[in-house]
């Protein structure tokens, strides 16, 4: 992924997110495993982080402790 240098990367990367499950790439109940955000966009835990939380924060995913954190069964309509 190229990134835009006037937005930060934790925020690009949250939108390429919500578009996945938008889209239905990332179906009810998807993992959405840290380690493989990590690798994928090549960026730090601390900026996957951000990124879990701002979904979390929206009601995208939800995250059980010990278990990891998945797509919402009812996401709320997303804005593209």
């Amino acid at each position: 992924m190229e990134y835009d240098p006037t937005q930060p990367k934790w925020t690009q990367i949250a939108e390429v997110i919500r578009r996945r499950i938008a889209s239905g790439e990332y179906p009810v109940n998807h993992l959405i495993s840290e380690t493989r955000l990590e690798q994928e966009f090549e960026v730090a835990r601390v900026t996957v982080r951000k990124v879990t939380a701002a979904l979390r924060a929206e009601g995208l995913i939800v995250t059980t402790q010990g278990m990891g954190s998945f797509v919402a069964a009812k996401p709320p309509t997303a804005q593209i």
